[in-house]
């Protein structure tokens, strides 16, 4: 199958040939179609698997078809979880768009920075507005931007969108949109919260479900270290130098582990700078770029990353420390092997039976099983042999009856177990 076969133009069709998409991949195949049919979509599909590209493409020939007024109004509107899924969805909106005869203009707005740019952005109006929901609702109440024309509304990233601290939000959204719209819902995971917002706003929505394993999965070659809490960062140190890869993208838990884990890296002459949500959005702009173009080598960063960050041949992810939920396992190592590219994937089990029980989670939940290794030198003291008592799974995927106390947390950010 090719993308002209799918019925977009010649103008969007060159574009992707210039993008080096050679064909589109499975998310593609079934969702360019029914949107640019005028279809609801709920999409499912793995990360790197084409899910930004397969709602782009049609909503821009949407708009090549629509008629243009002045000023403009906005006929599309993209919600996304984090500043830098927006800046990735406006990147390949612009790349895809050049060669229209007449490019839509892009409203790209997010918190973090200046309010005020953004509102002279959309002065004159926009065609296309991509935004974090508490920025957007700023916007509205500074009069900068109306919805009233809305006749997409894209979901990119549903289930964080319905997290704790953007329900409300998204409730307010809705209700300002117009009622006849086409509602695309695209995440690589449809949790409960996903399933019942579909079922309340879309009509007659075309459910797609892309599943692993097929042909189009990305290739993610998946590992489990054993190791002591406190030796994490010398094996992380050890793996860096002696696999000799060019760019590592390392997860961790909190924005102190980030920190101190890059300090501890830069003092062993290895660049490494971190990335978490406290950070400036022009310190994690510079970051972002510095990684893209190998200038930076390591970036130790929170989960605010593992859906924001499109890095081509990143060779390898590590889970410094376990995510909290298997979905959130997800979008991290889906940071790797992207774009048909392979990847690695490596995980930090730590000797404890919490830990253990944890990723044994993970790994149920992805019906997988990955071997556990260990590194010589770099053996745990005391291997788990103990059940974790009534563990059960929690509907994110976390841990219910073995949760830190206030003390536990505050031994866990103490230096001796960052090592």
């Amino acid at each position: 199958m090719s993308f002209s076969s799918l019925g977009l133009s010649a103008a969007l069709v060159n574009a992707v040939q210039e993008r080096a998409y050679l064909a589109p991949s499975a998310i593609q195949s079934a969702a360019i179609p029914a949107i640019l049919a005028g279809q609801d979509v709920l999409a499912s599909a793995q990360t790197g698997s084409g899910k930004t590209a397969a709602f782009c493409l049609p909503l821009l020939q949407h708009f090549s078809l629509q008629a243009r007024t002045t000023p403009r109004q906005v006929q599309a509107l993209i919600l996304v979880p984090t500043r830098e899924l927006a800046a990735q969805v406006g990147e390949t909106l612009r790349s895809l768009a050049q060669h229209l005869p007449h490019p839509p203009k892009l409203a790209v707005v997010f918190g973090g920075v200046s309010i005020n740019p953004q509102m002279m952005q959309l002065r004159g109006g926009a065609d296309i507005v991509i935004a974090t929901p508490g920025r957007l609702l700023d916007l509205i109440d500074h009069n900068a931007v109306q919805l009233a024309e809305v006749r997409s509304l894209v979901l990119d990233e549903a289930d964080r969108l319905l997290e704790l601290g953007f329900a409300d939000e998204l409730a307010r959204i809705l209700a300002l949109l117009p009622k006849q719209r086409q509602n695309l819902f695209f995440s690589a995971t449809i949790p409960a919260a996903v399933e019942t917002l579909a079922g309340s706003l879309l009509r007659e929505p075309l459910r797609i479900d892309i599943a692993p394993g097929i042909s189009s999965a990305p290739d993610i070659s998946q590992r489990a270290i054993m190791v002591d809490a406190k030796q994490r960062t010398q094996l992380l140190r050890h793996l860096i130098e002696s696999q000799k890869w060019p760019r590592v993208l390392v997860f961790v838990a909190t924005k102190y582990a980030a920190d101190l884990v890059a300090t501890k890296l830069r003092r062993a002459d290895i660049n490494a700078e971190p990335f978490h949500g406290e950070l400036s959005q022009g310190k994690r702009s510079q970051v972002l770029s510095d990684f893209k173009a190998s200038r930076l080598k390591v970036v130790i960063a929170t989960d605010v990353a593992a859906r924001g960050i499109d890095i081509s041949n990143l060779p390898v992810v590590i889970n410094y420390d376990l995510p909290r939920s298997s979905d959130d396992y997800t979008h991290r190592i889906g940071r790797t092997g992207r774009a048909g590219e392979s990847g690695i994937a490596i995980s930090f089990i730590c000797a404890d039976s919490a830990n253990e029980a944890h990723f044994r989670l993970i790994e149920q939940r992805h019906q997988q099983k990955i071997p556990r290794e260990q590194i010589a030198g770099f053996e745990p003291s005391e291997l788990a042999t103990r059940p974790v008592p009534d563990a059960i799974a929690d509907s994110n995927g976390g841990i219910k009856g073995k949760r830190p106390s206030k003390k536990d947390k505050l031994r866990a950010a103490h230096l001796g177990d960052i090592g």
